[in-house]
């Protein structure tokens, strides 16, 4: 049995069972009895905590992710060492690894690839705002959320366990993604992060790491070689912006990689407004032909000694040129000449001086008198600011506000040996009824509350959590799988650990069951289990729900128009063909607005021209008397006003502008015309569709 299991660290954790075991570290389940909730608790294995330099390193190092706080970074709640045990404690995350999700998906499609990697972005660019590098980015570190969240692990952990540069079966994990200069044992700073985040990205969407070997040091040794396939070559759906984002992350020299998570972030985000974006920066898909600075660097003390006396700028050793968009090489700046200052007059000069000496002592008697004013003022303030708080605390005092906190005290309910229904919670408004795995017993029946804490009579906060282990009655000599099937997977998780088995959940999507229920159980309802089977309970997060960005494809030839529409995952297209005089199969209409975003899975109808020779009649009319009538145009619902244009199909004479107030469906406007005529509405100025117009007498 492991020897932490049970033990009360710091008279506080309680550990539960192991989680995970890592190169460096043991994680177990435990439970922290001051504030009552479940924690991860991350012990360093023995034979590195043996190790007084890296015991320093390790508490240093969490003592500063501690201070972290941000959404996608789990939170590290303390840091200390007790009975030889050198631990961190983290919050408890219920969720898979992004290499479990991955190895059960599979590749990737582009949306979550960006969707993971943005989140894992985001994390990284909080950290490195604090001055903290995780250098041991991988999936394995990055847990998915059931919601569909993600929160990046071991933030500053893995600092510590870089102490040594060696390769070892150990480090085979992480070299998949460690950064060339890693590989190298050089330095790193934020921008080996971005590395491993670019090859965590392009194994999300094409199912393997860029490089991969027999060893941990040939795989190393390919990074420092670089010359990794591109990621369209094993997956050709990865869009190209996307694919120039990876690759300029992955770029082998830190310079030519994103600057900051910042910067890599933005690019991410126009990627994402538009998917169909091509930058123009130079990466790694076009490394031959990477262009030079404009102003070269010396890098020799004869080209620094040239560039002092003449201020040219130089260039000697081999450096790539590229061509720009004219054909010609770029010219290099060629500087200007320094003024000699070697004649000037001394005296000039000591007079000069003098008077730069007497300007500073000037402003720094300036800056001691603004100093002395401001300390006057803080002190005048912080007076002011303690007699008020004096007061208020008599006030408050004498008005028993201190002395009547226990009025916020409520006493807990007697629950032992009550049946527990999911009506309890709201029978107990006062406090949040949770489970703990429930247990056989000979002495409760099944189904009835058999323990409680706090305990029943006893005065706690309201709103505090109240823990409840549930009965399962005598144990049976043989146990089957009971089933699950719609029943809250928390609830399911319960009975099954109390039934001595080893449960993993894993997520997936159903437009059958709610978020949160379980849809399916493996083995299945009904089968034999033997003892301490671990059993896989499936549960829903809910339908599948992907936004995307309507494009504006009215004009655009019907063909190109679904093309562009599938190739944003837009699939739900109907077209129709309908009478105009537009060009024929030139889209004339679309029902949802551009720039809508709307679920990928959402109906979009498209009406395209089926030629002028559909249409009988002329844009002119086509005889009968000339009349003046009301018609009514729908319009499409926006949230700002507009300007709605009319005009004859075909000419660019305006016969109407109306001005539309936002939230306006329809439009009712006097035109003039006879027979049958065709018109082409304008929104702002953009062209929005066709409709024709029947002019009847009377």
């Amino acid at each position: 049995m492991d020897q932490y299991i049970g033990r009360l660290l710091d008279n506080r954790y309680e550990i539960l069972e192991v989680i995970g075991t890592g190169g460096m570290a043991v994680v177990y389940k435990a439970r922290c009895h001051r504030l009552n909730r479940l924690v991860a608790i991350k012990i360093l294995k023995d034979e590195f905590a043996g190790d007084e330099e890296f015991r320093r390193r390790f508490h240093a190092e969490g003592e500063a992710v501690a201070m972290l706080s941000h959404p996608n970074i789990v939170q590290v709640y303390d840091v200390s060492t007790t009975d030889n045990a050198n631990y961190i404690v983290m919050e408890l995350i219920d969720g898979i690894s992004l290499k479990q999700y991955m190895e059960k998906k599979g590749v990737l499609n582009w949306k979550e690839t960006l969707h993971f990697a943005m989140q894992i972005a985001k994390g990284l660019e909080h950290a490195h705002s604090r001055g903290i590098v995780h250098r041991d980015i991988k999936p394995h570190n990055v847990m998915v959320l059931k919601n569909g969240s993600v929160k990046v692990m071991d933030f500053g952990i893995a600092r510590v366990m870089n102490k040594s540069n060696t390769l070892t079966k150990e480090a085979l994990g992480s070299v998949h993604y460690i950064s060339p200069e890693q590989a190298k044992g050089g330095h790193t700073d934020n921008r080996s992060d971005l590395y491993s985040l670019s090859v965590v990205m392009y194994e999300m969407m094409t199912g393997r790491p860029p490089y991969d070997g027999e060893s941990a040091v040939a795989v190393a040794i390919q990074h420092i070689n670089g010359g990794a396939p591109m990621p369209s070559t094993l997956n050709p759906n990865i869009p190209g912006g996307l694919e120039q984002i990876i690759m300029k992350g992955m770029a082998l020299d830190v310079r030519d990689r994103y600057v900051s998570a910042t910067e890599m972030l933005q690019d991410m985000e126009e990627f994402r407004k538009n998917p169909a974006i091509l930058f123009d920066y130079h990466t790694v898909l076009d490394d031959a032909t990477r262009a030079i600075p404009s102003a070269v660097q010396p890098r020799t003390t004869a080209e620094r000694k040239a560039q002092a006396k003449t201020g040219a700028r130089t260039s000697t050793g081999s450096v790539r040129l590229h061509q720009n968009a004219t054909g010609n090489i770029p010219k290099r700046s060629t500087g200007t000449v320094p003024v000699n200052t070697a004649g000037r007059d001394a005296d000039s000069i000591r007079r000069a001086q003098q008077r730069r000496r007497e300007q500073e002592l000037k402003k720094e008697q300036k800056r001691e008198e603004e100093r002395s004013r401001v300390a006057t003022t803080a002190i005048v303030i912080c007076s002011g600011v303690a007699v008020i708080a004096i007061i208020v605390f008599l006030v408050a005092l004498f008005n028993g506000a201190l002395l009547n906190q226990e009025k916020d005290l409520v006493e807990v309910p007697y629950l032992e040996g009550q049946m527990y229904t999911e009506a309890l919670a709201a029978e107990y408004s006062d406090f949040v009824i949770r489970l703990q795995p429930q247990q056989y017993s000979d002495i409760y029946a099944e189904g009835q509350i058999m323990q409680q804490t706090p305990v029943g009579g006893s005065k706690i906060q309201k709103g505090s959590d109240i823990w409840i282990t549930i009965s399962m009655g005598p144990e049976p000599p043989e146990k089957y799988m009971d089933n699950f099937i719609d029943i809250d997977a928390e609830q399911a998780e319960s009975v099954l650990v109390g039934q001595g088995f080893y449960v993993l959940t894993r997520q997936e999507t159903s437009y059958v069951y709610r978020a949160g229920q379980v849809t399916r159980t493996d083995p299945a309802a009904g089968t034999k289990l033997t003892e301490g089977q671990t059993v896989y309970l499936y549960v829903s997060t809910g339908p599948d729900i992907v936004q995307g960005k309507v494009p504006y494809v009215v004009g655009m030839d019907i063909d190109t128009a679904k093309i562009v529409l599938e190739q944003l995952g837009f699939t739900n297209v109907r077209a129709e063909a309908v009478e105009s005089l537009k060009p024929l199969n030139e889209v004339v209409y679309q029902s949802v607005e551009k720039d809508t975003e709307i679920d990928v899975t959402s109906e979009i109808i498209i009406h395209y021209s089926e030629g002028a020779a559909s249409v009988e009649t002329e844009p002119t009319g086509n005889g009968g008397d000339v009349v003046t009538q009301e018609v009514t145009f729908t319009l499409p619902s926006r949230d700002a006003d507009y300007t709605l244009g009319i005009c004859i199909s075909g000419t660019t004479e305006v016969l109407a502008a109306e001005s539309v107030p936002a939230g306006t469906t329809s439009i009712t406007v006097e035109l003039t015309g006879n027979g049958t005529m065709w018109y082409d509405l304008y929104i702002d100025g953009v062209f929005e569709r066709e409709e024709k117009v029947e002019f009847t007498d009377g």
